[in-house]
């Protein structure tokens, strides 16, 4: 889309910021969050977030972090209310989705707390399923006054979505097991169940519209999927693969089905399917691609069997 002249927005959630710069308004940020990397020109914006936990841990010991922050009622992440003030914005793009995920609507009420004059426009995402998806892609263009580009992009994701739906809708449907994060193990939920469904699959842990459970390894084991996609929220695909022995080690990994067959795939969660926002449709793609073969549609991009032989810069060609 044309890029058009607009209100200063603030956005402290990547899935947000892909959102205004589809909808045509990015030259209107002027601030991001530290985790707003796309599109490319994104990582120039100022930051004016960060996480109040060393993030280059392993899954284990971040999960360990956060408990110990959530438990003492503080916050994963810091919003600089000094920098927001200076960029006076008129709209600030949060979410109430997930207080571990990103900054979330309280962090940036608290940062408001003392703002002087007239406040920027608060605009709360919650994306729990595919609906909730287009409702926000629709909340933040009419924010924006512009309600026909939103219609327009929503539109045109659902018609790509659609059309892998139906390629696969008659095709044997292979048992998939999503896993959201390694140690300690979580499931995938919210919006994942329902991809895997379009994309011609069957889920066996978690369930649409809710939040991502936590799940016991003797459970996935006594399932024994015929497809397992890695895809820990916040990791790309080398940080997934360097957490993958924590799976290796568990009792019966090498017995599983997917693992027999060489169906067990790390994917870029960061990148696509823990980030609901316009290439939500590319994770559908990927992941019909996954699980019934490359079309090429997918370009390659975002996902990587797991195993002897498999190449890490295979998983992104978009992002060496």
């Amino acid at each position: 889309m044309t890029e058009i002249a607009g209100p200063r927005i603030v956005s402290l959630l990547a899935s947000a910021t892909e959102i205004v710069c589809a909808l045509g308004f990015e030259q209107a940020l002027v601030a991001v969050s530290h985790e707003c990397d796309f599109p490319e020109t994104a990582r120039v914006r100022p930051s004016c977030t960060w996480p109040v936990i060393d993030i280059s841990k392993g899954s284990a010991e971040i999960d360990s972090q956060i408990k110990d922050i959530v438990a003492r009622g503080l916050s994963v992440y810091r919003v600089d209310a000094d920098k927001l003030k200076q960029f006076r914005p008129d709209i600030v793009v949060t979410q109430t989705q997930c207080e571990v995920c990103a900054v979330s609507e309280a962090d940036v009420v608290e940062a408001l707390a003392d703002w002087t004059g007239t406040r920027p426009r608060l605009v709360s995402l919650r994306p729990d399923s595919l609906d909730d998806i287009w409702r926000d892609i629709r909340a933040v263009a009419a924010a924006l006054e512009a309600p026909d580009r939103g219609e327009t992009l929503v539109e045109a994701m659902r018609a790509r979505m659609a059309a892998v739906a139906a390629r696969h809708g008659d095709a044997p449907k292979p048992r998939v097991a999503c896993i959201e994060w390694i140690e300690p193990l979580m499931a995938a939920g919210n919006w994942m169940p329902e991809l895997v469904t379009m994309a011609g699959g069957e889920n066996l842990f978690g369930v649409a519209g809710r939040h991502s459970p936590w799940m016991d390894w003797a459970d996935l084991a006594a399932a024994d999927p015929d497809i397992m996609v890695v895809l820990p929220c916040g990791f790309d695909i080398a940080r997934c693969r360097a957490e993958m022995p924590a799976l290796e080690r568990q009792p019966g990994w090498s017995d599983l089905r997917a693992v027999r067959a060489g169906r067990v795939v790390l994917a870029d969660g960061n990148q696509y399917f823990n980030r609901p926002g316009p290439r939500i449709a590319d994770s559908l793609e990927i992941l019909a691609d996954i699980l019934h073969g490359p079309t090429g549609r997918s370009g390659g991009r975002g996902w990587l069997r797991h195993g002897p032989g498999s190449d890490i810069l295979r998983a992104d060609p978009a992002r060496r």
